[in-house]
């Protein structure tokens, strides 16, 4: 290992060797074993040479890297579905619950570790530079290096494309006549070929992917696995140029993996999912796991039937029935992606429909072009991405407002689904549409996944995560949340973060971009809109504030390497700052103070302004990865006016992205959201909240049960039509109080020192606070816990059991106050949830326990 990428215990080693060679596509052909817990199948990888080895060869001459068209270029019709079945010609047929190989290192062979050789002497990586093994007097083999964990290796070969039939279009190039007599060379230059296709060959493409990864192999490599990488070698071969293209991986993975969890839903069925862990996806398949890997790739899932398998992918696969009991789902993708953008679940989920929908609301037809434009011609615009099928330059693409979606839960929460999800999801991708333009993903999907997922939300290509905390009290915290997941789609997947230390550049835009698409849908007037923004600003603020007090300032800094963020070692190696931090994946810090600088520039250039250099952004930078300095440079590019009052690229740098705390801006801006009549409102009902308590504590009996009686009398109303009022509001007093505003008052309350028991009743009951949405009862609970509420216990066990995403941080305030009822009731809800729990939850959750 590198001396230099030695991690310190909270940082993530990112190991892939990138700059020597880089993964351009995988082939997954998995079966998913429910029974044993375990993921197994055979992985394919396609290569090109890296960038430090591309631009001359061995021999000195040019190398047969191609040059990238930058002009994109789209698709004509869909691929049709190629299952990859029976992938290796060399072995044995594959049965649901028998893996077999046939050769060589078949056999488990993990040490008392669990590492993982063929070799007789693990080699290791003896260079802090170049990543090679000395063998042989002297002389280096290469080393790839691959980022894996948690996963059994049990073979590995390099594939004999050249055995391919029909592959010979590759081989007629004139650049190939030189090396056509020698086999390793020409394996490499097939593979070349193939990887650099057009865009407009892409189905071409992938079929030959599929025809090239059940080609038989043709030698096995030797290899190496550690905790956190796989080492292939073969030996002789010094050079990327030389190391084959095309290899083959038989594995498995561990029950206890970390990037995928098994568990069962919420109607007791098992499942598993990729639930975004802190190391991604290498314990579900090796890969090359940094930003710069950006790779596509198709993959075949077999499991028993009753089972649906979704995952990131462009078509909305179909099972294909292999033998009795056994179905396989088949997905692609064709525009180049991270490995972490990966994302897979399998589960006996039951689509959400609603008949009553027409065909105007939603189309469930996978998007493509009428047949009279089939011969269309290229966008004559360019875009700056390496070459793929892009929507951008698709004119039907460009005026799709809301691309095709479905949506999956467990048959127990299929009927909230459809009463609170279903119809908003038209409204908010028509919002996000109208906001930023072209949507960079042809379909979605949507799962309501089990309660133990550890946040609101997740996206991914094609598809998003949400917890079924979501689902209950009304429509507005489910449609901010998706709002802000459907964000994720321009800003975190169509354009990356080329550092994720960076993670502000995707997390920052949803949150700020969540209000704008969520205003959008629901129609707002220019008034409510300012009012809302204004309001969800308030709440961001205390939030920011008080995570600012609570947590390390190391943690604060939204740019921890500062001028050397984007760096990598030479051989494309690095880590990922407190990567592994458990309580890092709780923290906002990064959504918290990214909004606010977007909101500082929103509000310093004019919104309309502002909005109009996001989309240009966009458009100019999807399919890439990004700095925040590509975003900052172009945007003061379009305001020269602002660099002459002091707004620099480098002030940005200084005062927010750079520093720890509260940026010094947002300090001088002052609390102007205190003057929001939404704010104000809250701010009186607060006022009387308190004051009632104030009497109540101390008039006599006879006068607690007469204001007792006030309180009951207040009526609660909710709107009938809830698809067009997308929120539940109650009344108090003369006007109505939205979710937010609630939020607020709660919070508002929870900084006096003592409320009264019949206060905390009255409360419940004025606002019926059991009925509310998430956000709201995690602060009632807060309030039940600050008080010793006994009445209100009931509520927090519920909370803890059905809300885990936010449930983690009243475990500790259960525990600071040092209330034996209190205590136990944690150690009890603790108790029956670790088992299922998000391995970085229950971490932290025992910590504040232990």
């Amino acid at each position: 290992m590198e001396t230099q990428l030695d991690p310190m215990k909270d940082d993530l080693p990112l190991m892939a060797n990138t700059s020597y060679m880089l993964v351009k596509h995988y082939i997954l052909d998995l079966d998913v074993d429910f029974k044993s817990k375990v993921i197994e199948g055979i992985i394919v990888l396609f290569f090109e040479t890296g960038s430090r080895y591309r631009k001359t060869s061995r021999t000195g001459k040019e190398s047969c890297q191609s040059q990238v068209d930058k002009t994109c270029k789209m698709r004509a019709s869909e691929l049709c579905h190629i299952p990859v079945t029976n992938m290796s010609v060399c072995s044995s047929k594959m049965e649901y619950n028998d893996f077999a190989v046939s050769g060589k290192g078949e056999e488990d062979t993990s040490d008392k570790n669990g590492n993982h050789s063929n070799e007789e002497q693990a080699s290791g990586i003896s260079s802090s530079k170049d990543f090679y093994d000395t063998e042989n007097h002297g002389n280096k083999d290469f080393l790839l290096v691959l980022d894996c964990c948690d996963l059994s290796v049990l073979k590995v070969e390099e594939v004999d494309v050249a055995a391919v039939s029909g592959i010979e279009k590759f081989t007629r190039s004139a650049k190939l006549t030189d090396v056509s007599k020698e086999p390793e060379n020409l394996r490499n230059q097939i593979v070349h070929e193939l990887v650099t296709l057009p865009a407009d060959r892409w189905k071409e493409q992938l079929y030959y992917f599929t025809r090239c990864s059940q080609a038989p192999g043709c030698g096995e490599l030797l290899f190496t696995t550690g905790t956190w990488s796989l080492e292939i070698r073969k030996s002789g071969i010094q050079t990327p140029i030389d190391f084959p293209h095309a290899i083959r991986i038989w594995y498995k993975t561990k029950p206890e993996g970390r990037s995928v969890t098994w568990t069962t839903d919420q109607s007791g069925r098992p499942c598993v999912y990729t639930m975004g862990s802190p190391i991604n996806n290498r314990a579900l398949f090796p890969c090359q796991e940094p930003p710069v890997a950006l790779s596509t790739w198709q993959a075949s899932v077999r499991t028993a039937a009753g089972f649906v398998v979704l995952m990131s992918g462009e078509n909305s696969a179909e099972p294909v029935q292999l033998r009795e009991g056994i179905l396989s789902w088949y997905y692609y993708v064709t525009m180049p992606m991270p490995a972490s953008t990966f994302t897979i679940a399998v589960g006996c989920w039951q689509e959400v429909k609603q008949q009553s929908f027409t065909a105007a609301n939603q189309t469930n037809v996978e998007f493509s072009l009428p047949s009279s434009q089939a011969d269309f011609r290229w966008h004559e615009e360019v875009c700056g991405h390496m070459e793929y099928p892009c929507r951008f330059q698709n004119p039907a693409a460009r005026l799709q407002a809301v691309i095709p979606y479905r949506v999956f839960a467990p048959w127990c929460l299929m009927e909230r689904c459809e009463e609170h999800l279903l119809h908003l999801i038209p409204q908010c991708l028509s919002a996000a549409y109208t906001t930023l333009g072209t949507h960079p993903f042809s379909r979605l999907d949507v799962l309501i996944v089990p309660s133990n997922f550890s946040s609101l939300g997740m996206a991914s290509p094609h598809i998003i995560f949400l917890s079924q905390s979501v689902l209950p009290g009304g429509s507005h915290l489910c449609g901010t949340r998706l709002c802000h997941e459907i964000a994720h789609a321009w800003f975190g997947l169509a354009i990356g973060a080329r550092d994720w230390t960076e993670e502000w550049i995707s997390e920052g835009f949803a949150t700020f971009l969540e209000d704008i698409f969520w205003a959008r849908a629901q129609q707002l007037s220019h008034d409510e809109v300012k009012g809302q923004q204004e309001l969800k600003a308030s709440l961001r603020w205390r939030r920011l504030r008080d995570e600012v007090q609570n947590s390390e300032e190391e943690l604060q800094v939204l740019r921890p390497k500062k001028e050397s963020t984007g760096e990598l070692s030479e051989s494309g190696a690095s880590v990922v700052k407190h990567g592994l931090k458990a309580e890092k994946i709780f923290m906002q810090v990064h959504y918290l103070k990214g909004y606010f600088l977007l909101r500082f520039l929103a509000r310093t250039i004019g919104e309309a302004s502002y909005l109009a250099s996001l989309q240009k952004f966009v458009q100019k930078f999807h399919g890439q990865l990004v700095l925040s300095q590509d975003f900052l440079c172009m945007l003061l590019e379009d305001i020269p006016e602002q660099k002459e009052s002091g707004l620099t690229v480098e002030s940005i740098f200084k005062n927010w992205l750079d520093t720890s705390g509260i940026p010094k801006p947002l300090l001088e801006e002052g609390e102007t959201w205190k003057e929001c009549r939404l704010v104000q409102q809250v701010s009186g009902e607060v006022t009387k909240w308190i004051q009632t308590n104030q009497r109540i504590r101390k008039s006599s009996k006879k006068k607690r049960k007469q204001d007792e009686v006030a309180f009951q009398k207040v009526k609660i109303k909710i709107p009938c039509d809830s698809t067009n009022l997308l929120w539940k509001r109650v009344t108090f007093e003369d006007y109505y109080l939205l979710p937010d505003q609630l939020v607020l008052l709660l919070e508002s309350l929870l900084e006096e020192k003592t409320l009264r028991p019949r206060i905390l009743q009255c409360l419940e009951k004025t606002y019926q606070l059991r009925e509310q949405d998430a956000e709201v009862r995690h602060r009632w609970c807060e309030l039940v816990v600050k008080h010793k509420y006994v009445p209100g216990y009931g509520d927090v066990e519920k909370f803890l059991r059905e809300d885990q995403a936010m449930g983690v941080y009243l475990y500790g305030e259960l525990m600071v106050n040092e209330d034996v009822k209190q205590q136990e009731l944690a150690h009890k809800c603790f108790a029956a949830a670790r088992e299922y729990m998000d391995a970085s939850s229950a971490k932290v959750v025992a910590e504040m326990l232990f």
